[in-house]
């Protein structure tokens, strides 16, 4: 029999719901989505809680970019809350605690140390650096200034180091002086985390966003729909459910249970989510604040900050923490640990997929890295774009 589908996407989170869009209404397509998880938009869904709060049920997803082409495409399936993400590190100080800004900028350098000397520092920092500049701790620590060189070790040790151990699992041997060397000051009294262009949530929600976009007449989307039951990939022919299938695949999975971890499960972290609904308006005094040099949990989210949701006497928050991900039940891959072993692991996988000359690996779990919403999205239309040529 002949399958009445064009083109298979494995995944309706951002990638997913975006090339299925792009196939159908660009290319003309008949598209079939398989969903393993019962609901659209993969690790950016949101929902309401009982207390009526909505949350982001996987971890916080806060939209930036200074992509013109992704903000508009988006913008076609939603309207934006201008919401400008602000974080801090709340950490132990003398008699109680103190929050300062993060990246750590010229208004952390006052919080810490004090009007007089901050000034002094931030003299020195914006004559060597220039204003409006992010500096790594790299590039201060090898000032010969030993003021600057003793700054650079102050926030190593009370934003990064701990936090890090904590995020990866890792001894601060073990962390990769690279990494290190990237973490930036930040020359300004800007206290946003983010400076794109481009920053906002989707104002009903990611959900409703991710739903328009998955609502067009040639688009066939079904949840609770594991491909690894209707799809076998062998000896070069993708069968759909038992029949050869010579259409398109774009598979945003993971790719080693792809292949049923065949040469091993590629490595990554986990996290945790401990979500606590409290009688106030507001919890904390930010959308994130992040634990840097205590506490078990890497961060605190308050999702009332984020939505601009407006909900009296009732909040929601999450704290987070970061776990080695083991492949149990319920358990969610998050961040691939990149190196040149589970690179080298990943290549193996590559190149069974390679084997199908019609499919495609697109996402953050398809090619075992790190991407963000813009950049994921910007690689959907890139690939449709080379589809529809």
């Amino acid at each position: 029999m002949d399958h009445p589908f064009d083109c298979l996407v494995i995944g309706a989170g951002m990638a997913g719901a975006i090339c299925a869009r792009e196939l159908a209404e660009r290319g003309g397509k008949k598209v079939l989505v398989l969903e393993r998880r019962d609901h659209v938009g993969g690790n950016a869904y949101d929902c309401f809680d009982k207390a009526g709060v909505l949350i982001h049920r996987y971890g916080p997803h806060i939209f930036h970019t200074n992509d013109s082409r992704v903000f508009e495409y988006l913008s076609r399936f939603t309207t934006w809350y201008s919401y400008q993400h602000q974080v801090v590190a709340n950490i132990p100080a003398e008699g109680g605690r103190m929050e300062l800004p993060v990246p750590f900028n010229l208004i952390s350098l006052e919080v810490v140390f004090g009007p007089h000397k901050a000034a002094s520092l931030a003299k020195r920092l914006i004559a060597a650096y220039g204003v409006e500049k992010k500096v790594t701790i790299l590039e201060l620590r090898q000032h010969p200034d030993p003021e600057i060189a003793a700054l650079a070790d102050y926030v190593y040790e009370h934003v990064f180091v701990h936090y890090t151990m904590k995020q990866w699992g890792q001894r601060p041997e073990e962390i990769d002086p690279n990494t290190t060397a990237r973490v930036p000051v930040f020359l300004s009294e800007d206290c946003r985390y983010f400076q794109d262009l481009y920053q906002g949530m989707p104002i009903e929600g990611y959900t409703p966003m991710f739903q328009r976009m998955l609502d067009h007449p040639d688009i066939t989307v079904a949840l609770g729909a594991d491909a690894g039951d209707r799809l076998t990939l062998a000896e070069g022919t993708v069968l759909l459910d038992g029949v050869p299938f010579d259409g398109t695949v774009i598979y945003t999975g993971a790719v080693d249970e792809l292949f049923g971890c065949k040469y091993g499960r590629l490595p990554y972290r986990t996290l945790r989510f401990q979500f606590e609904t409290h009688p106030v308006d507001f919890w904390q005094s930010h959308g994130t604040v992040n634990y840097t040099m205590d506490q078990e949990y890497t961060r605190i989210t308050e999702f009332k900050y984020l939505t601009g949701q407006e909900l009296p006497g009732v909040t929601t928050i999450m704290k987070e923490y970061s776990e080695a991900y083991t492949g149990e039940e319920g358990q969610v891959p998050y961040y691939a640990i990149i190196n040149e072993a589970n690179n080298a692991l990943y290549a193996r996988y590559q190149a069974e997929a390679a084997r199908y000359p019609r499919f495609h690996l697109l996402g953050r779990l398809a090619e075992y890295k790190y991407y963000n919403m813009d950049a994921i999205a910007a690689r959907a239309l890139a690939l449709c774009d080379d589809l529809l040529k």
